[in-house]
């Protein structure tokens, strides 16, 4: 539709393929085209592959085609937000003129450390530091959350970013320690929770029956992910009568998590999962009245409350880098705290 010859959009392609294959290209994203202003002669293709990388081809004075994978150039910007929770996070972060984004981007950083459909309390305070991006001056998307600090019914809790290597970045503690742990705190992730949750006794009218609930019920639509807390190994996945269509995942010798009521399976018995990986999809089936996850988590054998189970943390930044880690936090934790 550009009017391009087919010479010329061979040559794209071509000069394109070892850099990036265009056939790959998706539906709905823009391509751009750059022309001449005098002569109006094409000069170059730019194709934004990620929200980090862009293809360019140009067209050299010699007639010949380079392409280059680059770096989208952003402007960044640093900014902070705060807000009080009234409702959810999600609903107090958009009431700050948070990036939906953002907001999703901060609760994953914390998705070891605070289940955002569970834990959060009228009162509870937030702070966010994270990038925002710009092209040509206009806002275009949030870029990485450098800092955040979230107080949960008086307690605080905060992640920073933090690169000590290659094979070893993402978010830390105030001591230096790995937010990632042994399990997540929820296993439907924060983008998927609006509100509503049941914990406890209940009656089920439509059974006529009071059941002890020694479980977390995660309200969601249909087919909504569910994924494994934890790595393991999957030994079961089928019907299980009240439970319907059920998974469970052993991850070690002292816990294993149970996933009930699906709408869909995802795996099946003696496939290895990793943390995070999707297992099933939120269903009604079994003894439910609507569609919602329940998840169980047990410990040598007996089900316990998954919310008030401590795990260690996770891995420590090496005395070396601990020390530039500290001078790298202090000023993010000074404005955290104003």
């Amino acid at each position: 539709k550009s009017n391009l010859d087919g010479k010329t959009i061979a040559n794209i392609y071509e000069a394109a393929f070892d850099a990036y294959d265009l056939a790959q290209i998706k539906a709905g994203n823009n391509i751009e085209l750059i022309y001449g202003y005098l002569d109006n002669d094409f000069r170059a293709l730019v194709y934004k592959i990620n929200s980090e990388d862009e293809l360019v081809v140009k067209k050299q004075e010699s007639g010949s085609f380079v392409a280059e994978i680059q770096e989208i150039p952003y402007e960044t910007r640093v900014v902070t937000k705060r807000g009080k929770i009234e409702t959810s996070l999600y609903e107090a972060a958009l009431n700050q003129e948070i990036d939906e984004r953002a907001v999703i981007a901060v609760a994953d950083a914390f998705q070891w450390t605070i289940d955002f459909a569970m834990d959060p309390r009228v009162g509870d305070t937030f702070d966010f530091i994270y990038e925002e991006r710009y092209l040509d001056g206009k806002y275009v998307m949030p870029g990485r959350v450098l800092a955040a600090k979230y107080i949960n019914d008086g307690t605080p809790y905060y992640v920073y970013y933090f690169s000590e290597n290659e094979d070893n970045s993402g978010y830390f503690d105030e001591n230096g320690n790995s937010v990632q742990k042994m399990f997540l705190k929820a296993p439907v992730a924060f983008k998927y929770i609006s509100s509503g949750f049941t914990t406890g006794l209940r009656y089920v009218e439509a059974f006529n029956v009071s059941t002890g609930h020694r479980a977390i019920d995660y309200a969601a639509p249909q087919g909504t992910p569910i994924r494994s807390v934890g790595d393991g190994t999957i030994s079961f996945a089928g019907w299980n009568g009240p439970y319907g269509y059920m998974v469970k995942v052993r991850h070690n010798g002292t816990y294993s998590t149970n996933y009930g009521h699906m709408s869909k399976i995802a795996v099946k018995t003696g496939n290895k999962v990793k943390q995070g990986d999707i297992i099933g999809y939120v269903g009604s089936t079994g003894f439910s009245t609507g569609p919602h996850l329940h998840y169980e988590m047990v410990k040598n054998g007996v089900k316990i409350n998954p919310l008030n189970e401590v795990l260690p943390p996770g891995e420590a930044l090496k005395e070396d880098s601990l020390v530039l880690f500290k001078e790298h936090i202090s000023s993010l934790k000074e404005e955290l705290d104003k």
